[in-house]
């Protein structure tokens, strides 16, 4: 390991105790006690207090109202709209009618800088109370960074305060409103919403009792060199390596071409790409063939770019790269990677935004200058405290009996879903520091914090696998009851009609075929370990 490394790995660790403190400081971490009667909603305002917070609205709303921009809701609830010091702007909606005692709060996308109001619907039609934040700053766009300028506390509230100080208000308001506190709370994320989760539960244990982080954005400084840049580079640095939009249907097919027969069922879909030897050299175009139907030499090594990633000059790779399968669609390549032109994709635009204005703080910086040695070192120095949810050390979130649920599609354009097997993993060789069993290990991990896989899957949704599951009944059962999740059903849809069934199963077990019915049918499918797991000794008991 270069020594500049190991120098920054150090370093990291007071810098983010300090941010860590600092952040507590400035937050919440005494709520009220509990009222002896409920505050009525139009009381909120002014009898409940709470610390560097002003609550600026409460409301009631009819059931099936539309006040823009809160959109359509399921029940009638009280809405409360607050800021916390310096610009943490956030919401709770608690239904005034068939309440199920519980809190959730929704995480964001992209760079935040707005309430994830679609989500607090969701949470709201199951009865919840349920909060959201833009996490301390408005944003023109999914990956707008402007606001970062000159602003580390900003970054600071947008990498982990800003929804830890939001979930300590919405609790406390909660508790006022109800007269009694919520019985369990859960977080539920997918992206930047999935490294909030997993900061929660690296940074704050005690907010939740039960987390869902869906294709987490977790190792977040690493993820923007070594993917959303290194991607763009790798087509965009060279003009001849672009690659258009749609010439991703030709890549896409050859991909299932070459991998979909890999679990012996032809469906279109990659079960585990790791599998996928994938040669893109394939879609070279031959002497005369139309360019339109094949890959240029440069656009070829684009491809082999980006599926082999960026390594530092002391040779480690700075993020796992994109696995083959499903890059055609509009979820595919076409929307990340190459975009509708050159410079349009949304790789670039979320590194472009980044470098310059949150690790450089320089609107003139440009990214494609970027250097895999001391530009990222500087990087993890800069940003990498303040949004970096890496550390494998899960015990007080363990300790205190909570249960963490990652997902993550096996076929995401954006965040490589090898990231969350290489995450799960370190928290499996953490619990692995006082035993030699693997094995053991890893049931201890599985005791708290499972992991599933999603084939076919693009980034939180889409794409030719299975990708519609309800993972939050699987955790409230994992919490309320105690019945941990051995498989979780997943199903396809076209044009509204469910064509396709699958069981997700808890990594590192997967789907196989029984060898009777229909392939489409999830009944016909068991959780088994790979072959290649059981050849090490591990059990092969099926999860129904």
């Amino acid at each position: 390991m270069n020594p500049s490394l190991r120098q920054t790995k150090w370093l990291r660790v007071p810098l983010r105790a300090f941010f860590s403190a600092m952040a507590v400081s400035g937050a919440l971490v005494a709520t009220p006690a509990p009222a002896a009667n409920p505050i009525a909603c139009a009381d909120l305002k002014t009898k409940l207090s709470i610390a560097d917070t002003t609550i600026t609205l409460t409301e009631m709303l009819p059931a099936g109202v539309n006040p823009n921009p809160v959109g359509t809701i399921a029940a009638p609830i009280c809405r409360v709209v607050g800021v916390t010091t310096p610009a943490v702007q956030f919401e709770v909606w608690m239904p005034s009618e068939g309440w199920n005692g519980k809190f959730q709060m929704v995480g964001n996308g992209g760079t935040a800088g707005v309430i994830s109001y679609s989500a607090m619907r969701l949470a709201l039609a199951r009865g919840y109370a349920t909060a959201s934040t833009d996490t301390g700053h408005v944003s023109s766009g999914s990956f707008d960074s402007t606001w970062a300028l000159g602003r580390l506390d900003l970054i600071a509230d947008f990498g982990h305060r800003g929804t830890h100080v939001t979930t300590v208000n919405g609790k406390a308001i909660t508790r006022a409103y109800y007269g009694e506190p919520a019985k369990y709370s859960y977080y539920v994320g997918c992206s930047k919403g999935g490294q909030q989760g997993l900061m929660e539960a690296q940074r704050y244990p005690e907010d939740f009792d039960g987390l869902i982080a869906g294709d987490p954005a977790n190792n977040w400084t690493r993820f923007y060199a070594g993917s959303h840049l290194w991607y763009s580079m790798a087509t965009l640095k060279d003009p001849q390596s672009y690659i258009p939009a749609a010439k991703t249907a030709i890549l896409g097919k050859a991909t299932a071409d070459a991998c979909d027969l890999i679990d012996g069922i032809k469906d279109g879909v990659i079960d585990d790409p790791r599998k996928c030897k994938f040669d893109p050299s394939v879609l070279l175009c031959e002497a005369g063939q139309d360019p339109n139907t094949c890959f240029t030499a440069k656009q070829v090594q684009a491809v082999r770019d980006i599926q082999t990633g960026v390594r530092t000059p002391w040779g480690e790779l700075v993020h796992p790269p994109l696995v083959p399968g499903a890059e055609d669609g509009p979820g595919g390549w076409a929307a990340w990677t190459t975009g509708s032109a050159p410079f349009t994709g949304l790789h670039w635009l979320a590194a472009d935004g980044f470098f310059r204005y949150q690790v450089f703080q320089n609107p003139a910086y440009d990214p494609m200058s970027f250097n895999f040695g001391s530009d990222l070192l500087f990087s993890l120095h800069a940003v990498g405290p303040l949004l970096d949810a890496i550390d494998p050390d899960l015990r007080p979130l363990h300790r205190r009996g909570a249960k963490l649920i990652v997902y993550h599609g096996f076929s995401d354009p954006d965040i490589s879903p090898l990231n969350s097997i290489n995450y799960f993993e370190s928290v499996a060789e953490f619990m692995a520091h006082r035993s030699d069993d693997r094995k053991d290990a890893l049931e201890r991990t599985q005791e708290f914090f499972r992991l599933f896989m999603v084939p076919g899957m693009q980034h939180c949704s889409g794409g030719p696998g299975p990708n519609t599951f309800d993972m939050l009944t699987a955790l409230e059962n994992w919490v309320e009851k105690g019945k941990a999740p051995h498989a979780v059903i997943a199903s396809h849809s076209t044009a509204g009609v469910v064509d396709r069934t699958r069981p997700l199963c808890v990594y590192p077990k997967v789907a196989v075929y029984t060898g009777t019915g229909s392939t489409d049918d999830a009944a016909n499918f068991k959780c088994r370990m790979p072959r290649e797991e059981r050849h090490h000794g591990h059990d092969d008991d099926d999860d129904d």
